[in-house]
């Protein structure tokens, strides 16, 4: 079905860099088989994917997927057969219609018969395809979503919905790259539960990039082990798993349970809703009444649509609630984080936020971005802005709001000086770079908590692994020691040894510097390794807090999570877990 021969592939980047993503691979998968590929970012997983989908030329070699033959040296045609042949599933894209999930399978089914599926007239396509659209969306288990509208379904439907469009195409393979990664426990189940029905059912050859080992337990027949643009290893799932974490560091420990401090935060009454104008309410938030303490870190844990982002963005501010009130404790007293001024901004300065979307300027070296940050967060920088905004006659208030904006997602904060007709410029005016010759000595006690070498604070974020660049983007958000941490799911997409580097990053700034720690998380092995506390969410309410192994469990038994169910033996596989 599946056969690659010396497959090799190099990217030449403009700086005159070159970068080996594939280097002789060979291949081979058979009919209806379900092959799983691992290996850490970088290793030339995502490259290989797209070379057999056909969306991305090679230097050597041959691939050929059923009766499909494409070398190095074929033309443009050949590509396209290989498109037929194929279907692929990024695990980021929502590319759907706005219309109900039937209609898009519809579409999809019309434009693979007719050649343009934006053309579909529903009058005449219902019934042609109706019948072969609603199979589509019973295998992949959303016949009972048929009449909901693609862009109010969770994040896990989409992609089943993404699913049964490609099916639409009748493929031969599907090449699925990340899959479920960013998704709860309960839509990861019903994801690899659509790919096992794919499978069975229309005898579909799956081909599945994760560098999840649950994943690969649950689905994969055979599993392939990629490192630096190699196939190192293959064979099952659980000797190839053994031998991919074999390079994970050993677990730190947390910090002593009674060297916990007083309350930092206060939530009570918290209350939130959101509604659609026609269809109801989406989420209410209601009740939310915990206390956060110095030095705990808690995960707040549910599956998607809980509202757990909407409740941390309440938390540091960046919302706004529809009732209840959020404290955080400053120097001896509360300040409301719903009360815009001077107050308020210093406890934002002692407050850092790392959202999902978080990324590194690409051509800026980290020593400048620390700088940036630094011009934020630094010990001068509400008496420097507050100065500066005096001068511009810009009020506390105000000057609290622009502010506001420094923790929010580049695109967002932008969003908003739009709206109310001000240039990003304002926020570089208010707050300009720090100098250079004071970053290394901010930067040094992190990068040595990180365990980053000072040499990165001179390089590029594109010269940086991927390792590297989940940390030193911590340690931009680190830089000024912040009192509190908030991590929203910034983490979902690292693999296992990544992920353990990071992990260890963060109980040894919690040791170090005392620093709290709010995140939400979807990996279920990491919250249980990292955090001292959890609390869990469902439909906007407040239903468990405690411990997080006992947590972890119970949501696991909520969420139906068969993939995790031997969770503990699967850790056991894993070296110093």
């Amino acid at each position: 079905m599946i056969n690659v021969e010396n497959l090799s592939k190099t990217y030449h980047m403009k700086d005159g860099a070159e970068i080996k993503a594939l280097n002789n691979i060979n291949l081979e998968v058979n009919k209806g088989e379900i092959v799983g590929i691992i290996g850490m970012s970088g290793s030339g997983k995502s490259t290989l994917l797209r070379i057999l989908r056909g969306v991305e030329t090679f230097d050597s070699g041959c691939v050929v997927v059923d009766d499909a033959k494409v070398c190095y040296d074929s033309n443009p045609y050949y590509f396209r057969k290989l498109r037929h042949a194929t279907a692929i599933h990024l695990q980021r894209s929502f590319g759907l219609w706005s219309e109900t999930a039937y209609q898009n399978v519809v579409s999809k089914l019309n434009g693979a018969k007719y050649g343009d599926e934006g053309l579909t007239d529903f009058e005449f396509a219902n019934d042609e395809f109706g019948e072969q659209a609603m199979e589509l969306l019973k295998i992949v288990g959303l016949d009972h979503k048929a009449d909901h509208f693609a862009p109010v379904l969770s994040g896990g439907e989409k992609q089943r919905l993404i699913m049964a469009r490609q099916l639409a195409k009748k493929p031969k393979v599907l090449l699925l790259d990340e899959p479920a990664t960013m998704s709860c426990p309960r839509s990861k189940q019903e994801i690899l539960d659509a790919i096992k029905k794919i499978n069975q059912e229309l005898g579909v050859t799956v081909l599945l990039v994760s560098h999840l080992p649950e994943v690969h337990s649950y689905l994969s027949e055979r599993l392939l082990l990629m490192e630096k643009g190699q196939i190192i290893d293959k064979g099952s799932p659980e000797v190839i798993i053994k031998k991919f974490v074999k390079k994970m560091e050993p677990r730190e420990s947390l910090r002593d349970p009674d060297d916990i401090g007083e309350d930092i935060i206060k939530v009570r009454d918290l209350e939130r809703n959101f509604s659609l104008l026609h269809g109801g309410n989406v989420l209410k938030i209601e009740n939310m009444n915990f206390d956060v303490k110095e030095r705990e870190i808690i995960s707040l844990i549910g599956p998607s649509g809980a509202g757990k982002t909407v409740l941390l963005r309440m938390v540091a501010g960046l919302d706004v609630q529809d009732s209840g009130t959020v404290s955080f404790k400053h120097q001896g007293h509360w300040v409301d984080m719903h009360q815009p001024g001077i107050e308020r901004m210093k406890v934002r300065r002692k407050m850092g936020f790392m959202h999902q979307e978080f990324s590194l300027t690409h051509h800026a070296t980290i020593k400048d971005q620390i700088a940036a940050k630094l011009g934020v967060k630094g010990e001068q920088a509400i008496y420097n802005a507050k100065k500066k905004a005096e001068e511009l006659e810009i009020s506390d208030k105000i000057l609290d709001v622009l502010y506001q904006l420094t923790d929010l997602p580049e695109s967002e904060a932008k969003d908003r000086l739009e709206k109310i007709g001000l240039s990003p410029d304002i926020l570089e005016i208010l707050f300009p770079k720090f100098p250079d010759k004071m970053v290394k000595k901010y930067a040094e006690p992190v990068f040595k908590a990180m365990d980053l070498s000072m040499d990165i604070l001179d390089r590029k974020s594109y010269e940086l692994s991927g390792g590297q660049k989940v940390r030193a983007t911590l340690a931009l958000v680190l830089a000024s020691q912040p009192e509190v941490l908030i991590l929203d799911e910034p983490f979902g997409d690292l693999d296992p040894i990544t992920l353990r580097m990071v992990s260890n990053s963060l109980k040894r700034i919690n040791k170090k510097f005392g620093t709290t720690i709010l995140m939400v998380s979807h990996h279920i092995d990491f919250i249980e390794e990292v955090t001292t506390r959890a609390i869990m969410m469902e439909d906007g309410k407040f239903v468990m807090d405690g411990d997080p192994h006992q947590l972890c469990h119970e949501f696991i038994d909520r969420c139906g999570a068969d993939y995790l169910k031997d969770l503990d033996g699967l850790r056991e596989q894993m070296v110093g877990a």
